[in-house]
């Protein structure tokens, strides 16, 4: 299903990604530093194929895991891992985002 509306474009969460630490940490390949870490786009229904979705569904990420999640470089994906690295990744986003008040929900104390 695709959404009718633009995506959700924040530059807060895009600047907030430099100096921050990789979220995904796919092991084999991240950096572990933090000088190149950018806001990268995870893959999502949303808006299709080839177009970027979110800022809400992307994770501060290092060039090489940015580039494995994107499939610009051969990393050997076992069933499922993806998938999970991707869902633990967002999670430790949103919670980091929540923490640091880039994101709020209504009502959380």
């Amino acid at each position: 299903m695709r959404f009718e509306t633009s995506p959700i474009r924040s530059k807060a969460l895009r600047d907030g990604a430099r100096g921050q630490t990789c979220k995904l940490q796919l092991a084999g390949v991240c950096v572990g530093g933090t000088d190149t870490t950018v806001l990268a786009h995870l893959p999502s229904a949303p808006h299709g194929m080839a177009l970027k979705g979110d800022d809400l569904v992307a994770v501060e990420a290092c060039c090489a895991c940015h580039d494995a999640i994107d499939g610009r470089i051969a990393y050997d994906w076992q069933p499922g891992e993806r998938e999970e690295a991707i869902f633990s990744a967002l999670t430790r986003q949103l919670h980091s985002w929540a923490v640091r008040g880039l994101i709020s929900v209504k009502g959380a104390a």
